[in-house]
């Protein structure tokens, strides 16, 4: 008598099915891939590691989806969201134009020198060297500078005799023209956290914790090397590639009707990430502002709701907190948010820090709906639209952000929209009696037009 054979279980690696059929939950990446989501492969590749950008993603993740949708020369690529440019240098660095948006003023320059590769590099090299030698002859001017002058964070982060030096760098590299006074200016606020005698590293700035400071002269000169050479190792065919990085608003990027063949972005994440607070060191050290209003007035107002900084609640109802227009696209899903958005205004109350994460919520879906519909315009039909994001769970209240935002541009036109999980996220938080305990992730949504 032959033993019967129990039937297999489905494997767990099959697609499922949403609700609506238009949308798709596919099989995890591989563990190759699970770091798209990171900087941590940009952290040493040439032209992305000038600036260490922790809300940045992997430029791997860009030549990825390129590949997989044969994006090649003649093909029109555009990032709404463009950070530090890392979607752009890889199209660059492939002879792709592409087009980019980005509304932190700071984060914008950056990104304008990191994807600017057009010098005159004999120019370029004795620039450099002359720095070198007015920094070298020159340095005892260095204590001119009245630091009393200087916003209170800068001046704690560095020993005065090196802030004085590193003064002193930034006035000699204003007396440069154009491009070249932005690339040297960059690459001294790029070195700037490596000098600091403070804890710089991301996402905050802790004065009081002292770390072993370097000169900065030297992590300046060093910064300028590489950046150097990482422009000299790329292709000459490439250094004029056509790209395009607007300061503006993803919600209304100005581009013509349907010219992208793919647009990649990953935008900010609803987990309270304040990109204004976390840059604050390198906007006081230029001169872009001097004081939390002149940040909140400079930067914040310019960017998406995703942070509780961001926020004044005189000017919400949390009771009718989302816009028409999201209402409209799909009032089923905007009955469901109104029912978490509810929820978080009860349970803040309940802690210590009152913490507005019910006017975040529905703000920033407002907002991120205007991109979407932005991005839906400037698609070609067809195209596709691949975002990096997370899901949060403020309060312990879980918003799946990436099934939100795939039923919500479904409402917008687009035709189909698939989930691949790339990791799990907050792990290292398991300690944190006051954190909640849900299993967070990071994923990539692709849209279809």
């Amino acid at each position: 008598m032959k033993k019967k054979v129990a039937p297999k279980r489905a494997s767990r690696k099959r697609a499922r099915v949403l609700k609506d059929a238009r949308g798709t939950y596919l099989p995890r990446v591989n563990q190759t891939q699970s770091q798209y989501g990171t900087f941590a492969d940009s952290k040493h590749a040439p032209i992305h590691r000038w600036f260490q950008y922790p809300a940045g993603f992997s430029y791997r993740a860009v030549e990825h989806v390129l590949e997989e949708y044969n994006i090649k020369p003649g093909s029109v690529v555009f990032d709404p969201f463009a950070g530090t440019a890392t979607t752009l240098v890889v199209c660059k660095s492939r002879g792709i134009e592409s087009y980019g948006t980005e509304a932190h003023p700071f984060v914008y320059e950056v990104a304008s020198v990191k994807s600017f590769w057009n010098y005159d590099f004999d120019k370029l090299d004795a620039l450099a060297n002359q720095l070198a030698l007015e920094i070298r002859f020159k340095l005892a001017e260095a204590k001119c500078v009245d630091l009393a002058l200087v916003p209170e964070l800068v001046r704690k982060c560095f020993s005065d005799a090196n802030l004085q030096k590193l003064l002193f760098i930034r006035a000699e590299i204003l007396k440069l023209d154009e491009p070249y006074r932005q690339f040297f200016l960059i690459a001294l606020t790029c070195a700037l956290r490596k000098a600091s005698a403070a804890a710089t590293g991301w996402p905050y700035i802790a004065p009081k914790k002292r770390i072993q400071e370097k000169d900065g002269v030297e992590v300046f000169g060093k910064q300028v090397f590489q950046m150097i050479s990482d422009l000299k190792s790329i292709p000459s065919q490439f250094r004029q590639s056509p790209c395009h990085l607007i300061l503006g608003d993803a919600r209304h990027s100005g581009l013509p009707n349907e010219i992208i063949d793919l647009s990649f972005t990953s935008p900010p994440y609803l987990n309270n990430y304040d990109y204004a607070d976390r840059t604050r060191l390198e906007t006081y050290f230029n001169g872009f502002a001097s004081s939390w209003g002149e940040i909140t007035d400079k930067v914040r107002t310019q960017l998406i709701i995703s942070a509780t900084t961001q926020i004044n609640r005189n000017q919400y109802s949390v009771e009718d907190i989302f816009s028409d227009k999201v209402k409209a696209i799909d009032s089923e899903l905007a009955r469901e948010l109104q029912t978490k958005v509810t929820r978080l205004s009860h349970l803040r109350m309940e802690h210590g820090g009152k913490k507005s994460y019910d006017i975040m919520v529905g703000q920033y879906f407002n907002d991120v709906t205007l991109a979407l519909e932005d991005n839906f315009r400037v698609l070609k039909p067809g195209a596709k639209s691949v975002w990096i994001l997370g899901d949060s769970a403020p309060y312990g209240v879980h918003i799946p952000t990436e099934e939100i935002l795939g039923r919500i541009a479904l409402g917008i036109g687009f035709r189909t929209f698939t989930i691949q999980q790339l990791r799990t996220r907050g792990d290292k938080w398991k300690g944190n009696t006051q954190r909640h305990h849900l299993a967070l992730k990071e994923s990539i949504l692709t849209l279809t037009k």
